[in-house]
């Protein structure tokens, strides 16, 4: 893969085989940036879990304290009085059949999150297979069914973000921008990697974080020590 020359320059500052504490880390992340936009800063944290087992999945969400610096499009399938107030809690759309007709039909996909009322999934159902590859399937688990839609909202747009395991076993997540500082990507990191330590599976055995890498947009990745959160623990 060809690599530009700020990407080389940008790779001199990291030993690619040294496991850094988290604030180190981030730390390179945000020097190693050299792109003209504010670019995006990824963790990417691989656990000791088999994915294939319905009785080691890790999913949830957690709401990042400083956001991910990214403006967040909700989608809210409701009816009635619950569709009234997922508009006055600033959804960026609602609806119930028309919505799964426009995106069906138009192949729509302008918004970034799904948020659904319990009683319209049996509506949201019909567009499994399109929302499901693309990770929008509302989910109990990540706060997304539920009737409580105006909270849900506001977390969204606050920051929050669901975190799942691929078919490696890779948990891929948004942490916020460059320009955030390494302070706040830190706080953003560990309140993340604490909510994934919570969320580990009674059968889960042995190590539970096997690596953690942190990446921006264009930079170089930096491997993180598994073992250690913001605190150090």
């Amino acid at each position: 893969m060809f690599r530009g020359k700020n990407y080389k320059e940008s790779k001199k500052l990291i030993d690619s085989a040294k496991l850094y504490d988290p604030a180190e880390g981030l730390d390179l992340v945000v020097k190693a940036s050299k792109a003209k936009f504010d670019e995006t800063v990824e963790a990417h944290i691989r656990l000791g879990v088999d994915s294939r087992h319905a009785d080691q999945q890790v999913r949830g969400a957690v709401v990042l304290p400083h956001g991910t610096g990214k403006t967040v499009r909700v989608l809210v399938f409701a009816k009635g009085a619950k569709a009234d107030e997922a508009q006055a809690g600033g959804a960026d759309y609602v609806g119930a059949e028309d919505l799964v007709a426009k995106i069906q039909g138009e192949n729509w996909f302008d918004f970034d999150v799904v948020v659904a009322t319990p009683d319209m999934m049996g509506v949201v159902g019909r567009l499994g297979k399109l929302l499901g590859p693309k990770g929008l399937m509302p989910n109990p688990k990540a706060g997304t069914v539920t009737m409580d839609v105006k909270k849900a909202i506001a977390d969204l747009k606050a920051g929050k973000i669901e975190y799942r395991l691929d078919k490696t076993n890779i948990i891929h997540c948004v942490i916020g921008k460059v320009s955030f500082g390494v302070e706040k990507l830190n706080e953003n990191y560990s309140t993340l990697y604490d909510a994934i330590a919570k969320a580990k599976p009674a059968a889960a055995k042995g190590q539970y974080f096997k690596s953690i890498t942190v990446v921006s947009t264009m930079g170089p990745a930096v491997r993180l020590n598994p073992a250690k959160n913001l605190s150090g623990n």
